[in-house]
């Protein structure tokens, strides 16, 4: 007797159309784009009908098909959007793979800009909002030199805002090592 294979039918949706505004990804409000802010909080909603995403969102949207963004009149494919970013970011590209792996580690990622780091971090089943981030994350890459005193400042700045400290390796491959730092009362 030979078995069917079950044929499981996914529904085929547009992708979120974007446009490539400054440092930013601006779309407006569709089923798409509500539904991965619900589920993941992916982009943040922006007026009424709008939302907008960070350059490192935007590209996490489009390597898996769910946006096509727009610059002027040309739909900017993977290459040409990645230049656009790298040249607004030059450690872009080091950022991103640091994204992309926690995000598909099951986390939260968003910009903490106003904290003075790269990323805030949530922990897996907590969206922003419900409560707060565990900690502040930043990207380097694995040839950079860092200096003492700006490894301090990220320490007090992680410690300020009470999260723990995340530093992101990035290797010449794009994979990513972590290392968690926090302060400890001898």
């Amino acid at each position: 007797m030979v078995k069917k294979k079950k044929q499981v039918h996914e529904e085929v949706r547009e992708p979120i159309q974007g446009i490539f505004s400054n440092e930013k990804v601006i779309a407006g409000s569709c089923d798409l784009a509500r539904e991965l802010y619900e589920k993941s909080r992916l982009g943040e909603p922006f007026h009424k009908d709008k939302f907008q995403y960070s350059l490192v969102e935007a590209l996490y949207l489009i390597e898996r098909g769910k946006m096509q963004v727009i610059s002027g009149r040309t739909i900017l494919n993977l290459d040409k959007y990645l230049k656009k970013a790298r040249k607004l970011e030059p450690n872009f590209w080091t950022r991103y793979n640091v994204y992309k792996d926690m995000r598909n580690r099951g986390y939260i990622v968003k910009t903490a800009l106003k904290f003075g780091a790269d990323f805030r971090v949530y922990d897996r089943g907590v969206k922003p909002g419900e409560d707060h981030a565990k900690w502040i994350l930043y990207p380097v890459l694995e040839t950079e030199m860092e200096t003492w005193y700006n490894f301090s400042a990220k320490n007090r700045v992680a410690h300020s805002t009470r999260k723990k400290l995340l530093i992101g390796v990035v290797d010449d491959e794009g994979d990513v090592t972590y290392y968690s730092v926090s302060w400890t009362k001898p």
